[in-house]
């Protein structure tokens, strides 16, 4: 089923770009090519994209400072393309605001279904909620605005993180699991590491908690998942 989404494309392989754009084009994708990580933001800041496929080893500039400047400028869904072992950098391009990480080699199935998810919460329309704001002990979120703030100091979160937020805090005391969080937030699990929720807690800890050591608002559940402070 043809989405008609503008996707750029980085991979400084001829290779990648050929065996990606057929397949990307005929689900009926327009591919925006680029090559290293200056041509990515130029012809990022020239198109109107819906959703960035990048990978992490490029020339001039690396994929996680493109990654970063990106973020710096729009939430626009990034997808990171790595050969890498060394789980570092799939951590660190999830801290600085990728949305999903896909280890080479991939195939085509598991890179549509990304794809669709990515596509698919970024053109997603809030379902309504019971409670428009959640405050939680100097916490207050403003769902209808996706605002945050801590003690009356505004937050920026990103679509993930606002969303996790939002889950927990909607059902305060209650135990996710890893599974559960994966299934809320991608629409599913499949082709998913259940870590990639530990570092998008821990980057929210981080943005959230007074000290993200002794968290005050979202509590690890050992062997299980996470839960919201009890009570409001």
């Amino acid at each position: 089923m043809a989405t008609g989404v503008t996707i750029l494309l980085v991979d400084d392989e001829e290779s990648i770009q050929k065996l990606l754009t057929y397949p990307l084009e005929r689900d009926g994708h327009r591919v925006v090519q680029a090559r290293d990580g200056e041509e990515a933001l130029s012809r990022f800041r020239e198109e109107a994209v819906d959703l960035v496929l990048l990978d992490l080893a490029l020339p001039k500039l690396d994929g996680l400072e493109v990654c970063r400047r990106i973020r710096a400028e729009s939430t626009v869904p990034i997808l990171m393309l790595t050969a890498r072992d060394d789980e570092i950098d799939k951590v660190l391009g999830l801290e600085i605001g990728a949305d999903d990480y896909i280890t080479k080699p991939f195939s085509i199935r598991e890179l549509r279904s990304r794809i669709r998810a990515a596509v698919r919460r970024a053109n997603l329309t809030p379902p309504a909620e019971s409670a428009e704001v959640i405050e939680a002990d100097g916490l207050r979120m403003d769902i209808p605005r996706r605002t945050v703030q801590v003690h009356e100091q505004p937050v920026q979160l990103t679509y993930l993180e606002f969303e996790l937020l939002r889950t927990l805090a909607s059902a305060p005391g209650r135990v996710f699991t890893r599974q559960a969080l994966l299934d809320k937030l991608w629409g599913g699990s499949a082709f998913r590491d259940p870590r990639t929720i530990d570092v998008h807690v821990r980057h929210l800890r981080e943005k959230i908690e007074p000290d993200p050591a002794e968290p005050e608002y979202i509590f690890t559940v050992r062997g299980v998942g996470y839960r919201f402070r009890d009570g409001r």
